[in-house]
């Protein structure tokens, strides 16, 4: 007879060929608390630290890898032993585990949001019922809200991955029914296998290089590939548990299991630190990649008595991984209320750092209480029994009735001051406002009849005016628009949100192939992703030593703002017709003339801008002639 799957009430679902010894008792799967562990500190680490781990977000792939595989594993275990799945049951032990923490952190969340006032209070209305529904990743990408832009500091954009997750955990119980039906095991795995396929393909294929990803990344169709590939080792394991079993059992075999294992999560740490959202890799290859490294960690983890199985099951890794929910839960919050309620901090450097410690020590804190008081309780003994828990002995003590009505009032006030929240949202972020502002002022100053080119008959001055300048940036110019187009009256903008450098050697192939580039170039971007030297490259050969370049340099809370900056100036230092606008410099003493988000300048800041942008220019008009070979006194070369 086939040995069916272990699983404990934690959901770790494991063949007996593959479980530790020494924790069939309790039926969990070895090493993979430790994986969540390793997965919620790449997330942290990359939200809360000044750019230390920019790929940090490849941890939520290694979740979804993991409760594709349990999930998975579960309902076979289910099938084998009853003979069928009872969807009803299901979906209840995933409400006990998921819904207590959630409910707590919107709740809480909410009303802080209320006290702090502001930005923060932005969609709040949208992102509540997206919680509370398990949709917010369709709902950001119905809304237009991209994961990458800066000017919205959502409350709870987190939760798109749990949306993902749980859109999961409901279709795929009823697609198992449908799965079981099929005689043959190889046929299963192989539908599986195409389902991750097919969402891979899907993510590559509607990515388009230098646009924005959101799209790709939020999608349940284009992102599910790393549930399936979970999904497709639960199947693996129930199919062939004799021969596995065999295999487990050459010591030789499992030490080879578990050297991939441990490369394979080496990997997904240098991952971690070396692959930024912005690299049109990650969507074209780099997550499925992440996918398939998580799944070999997996596979080299479980085994009988293996090596890294119990390193992964260490003391610390195992405490984070029991809280990971909660931490992944907590964190994003509340770092977002702790930068709102320290406006005067900046978000990079020692203040940066600063900042993600102090929400680091208060997510640690709650999702602690949160675990021992609401998540563990409720899991264990559903809502009912730990309810009457809860209210048990009241009446035999006044300070436990105290308590009780306290908890009660204070659950009541949280519950009103989430509703009035979500009332006052303002609508729009400082940020925002500041970019209309400029949309508005560069639409007020189109021409209808312009064709975009340089004046004619009219010579270039010593400093360009705004008729020979095209400027190409993103929502940092165009908040800055109305004080440039006071200052170079005429000045071409084509500035967009959420806009990066990779898009601009197609721009301006576009202007040059249409005769409307011209003479000099002003670019504004980096503010939303590392840059690439080799763009830039690029840049100056489409635009030819006919026209001059001016790069501004970047202000932005990001951790990969120093290195765009360092790119800029090496750039700018190389090329006689390159110049570069401090723009980072200039306005360091002056972030409070900066929105809540220290990136987006308001009419002050935007003077500072244009100052900036007009000092580049100055230093290109004050350059001497270029010197030809007489110049040196050398002689002309023969035709």
């Amino acid at each position: 007879m086939t040995p069916s799957l272990l699983l404990s009430s934690s959901a770790a679902v494991a063949t007996p060929a593959t479980v530790p010894s020494s924790d069939r008792r309790v039926g969990r799967f070895a090493g993979l608390d430790g994986l969540r562990a390793i997965a919620v500190l790449a997330v942290i680490l990359f939200h809360l630290t000044p750019g230390a781990v920019p790929g940090g977000y490849l941890g939520v792939d290694v979740f979804f890898v993991i409760s594709g595989f349990l999930i998975t594993g579960l309902l076979l275990r289910e099938r084998q032993s009853t003979g069928r799945i009872r969807l009803g049951a299901f979906w209840m032990r995933r409400a006990r585990r998921l819904l207590p923490a959630l409910a707590l952190v919107v709740v809480s969340g909410s009303a802080l949001a209320l006290v702090l006032g502001g930005d923060v209070l932005v969609h709040l209305g949208r992102q509540v019922l997206g919680a509370t529904t398990f949709s917010s990743n369709w709902l950001s990408i119905g809304a237009g809200q991209s994961y990458f832009d800066g000017t919205t500091p959502e409350l709870f954009r987190n939760l798109w991955s749990l949306a993902v997750e749980e859109q999961f955990y409901l279709v795929w119980p009823l697609a198992m029914l449908v799965l079981l039906l099929v005689p043959s095991g190889r046929l299963r795995i192989g539908l599986v296998v195409a389902l991750a396929v097919a969402s891979a393909a899907a993510m590559w294929l509607i990515y388009l290089p230098g646009a924005d990803a959101t799209r790709v990344y939020y999608g349940t169709d284009t992102h599910c590939f790393g549930l399936a590939i979970g999904a497709a080792i639960a199947i693996l394991l129930n199919e062939a548990p004799e021969r596995l079993a065999t295999l487990a059992r050459r010591r030789f075999a499992a030490m080879i299991g578990a050297a991939f294992g441990a490369a394979a999560i080496v990997a997904l740490c240098a991952l971690a630190v070396s692959m930024p959202a912005s690299a049109p890799f990650v969507y074209r290859g780099g997550l499925i990649g992440v996918a398939l490294l998580t799944a070999v960690a997996i596979l080299g983890s479980i085994g009988t008595g293996s090596v890294l199985g119990r390193v992964l099951d260490s003391a610390p890794l195992r405490w984070i991984g029991e809280r990971s929910y909660g931490l992944y839960l907590w964190h994003w919050p509340v770092f977002v209320l702790v930068v709102a309620a320290l406006p005067g901090w900046q978000r990079t450097g020692g203040d940066g750092w600063a900042m993600g410690a102090v929400a680091l020590v208060i997510t640690v804190g709650v999702s602690v209480a949160s675990y021992r008081f609401v998540e563990r309780p409720i899991r264990l003994n559903g809502f009912r029994a730990t309810l009457r828990a809860w209210t048990s002995g009241w009446r035999a003590s006044a300070p436990r009735l105290v308590a009780a009505l306290a908890a009660v009032a204070i659950a009541l006030v949280a519950v009103g001051a989430s509703v009035a929240a979500i009332a006052s949202d303002p609508g729009k972020t400082s940020s925002q406002v500041a970019v209309e502002q400029g949309e508005r002022s560069i639409d007020s100053h189109r021409s209808p009849d312009a064709t975009g080119g340089p004046t004619p008959g009219r010579p270039p001055a010593a400093l360009p005016g705004g008729d020979q300048i095209t400027a190409i940036g993103d929502s940092v110019m165009l908040a800055s628009a109305p004080e440039l187009q006071s200052t170079f009256p005429g000045i071409q903008i084509d500035a967009v949100v959420s806009r990066q450098l990779s898009s601009v050697p197609s721009i301006l192939q576009g202007m040059v192939a249409a005769g409307t580039l011209r003479p000099t170039v002003l670019i504004g971007l980096g503010t939303n992703g590392p840059i690439d030297r080799s763009t830039l490259d690029a840049v100056r050969t489409i635009a030819g030593s006919a026209h001059d370049i001016v790069m501004i340099n970047v202000q932005a809370p990001r951790g990969w703002t120093d290195g765009v900056n360092s790119t800029l100036s090496r750039f700018a230092q190389q090329y006689r017709d390159v110049e570069l606008a401090n723009w980072r410099d200039a306005i360091a003493g002056h972030l409070d003339l900066l929105a809540r988000d220290q990136i987006h300048p308001g009419s002050a800041g935007g003077a500072i801008y244009a100052r900036a942008v007009t000092d580049a220019l100055q230093r290109l008009a004050e350059l001497p002639p270029a010197l030809g070979p007489n110049d040196f006194g050398l002689a002309s070369i023969p035709l």
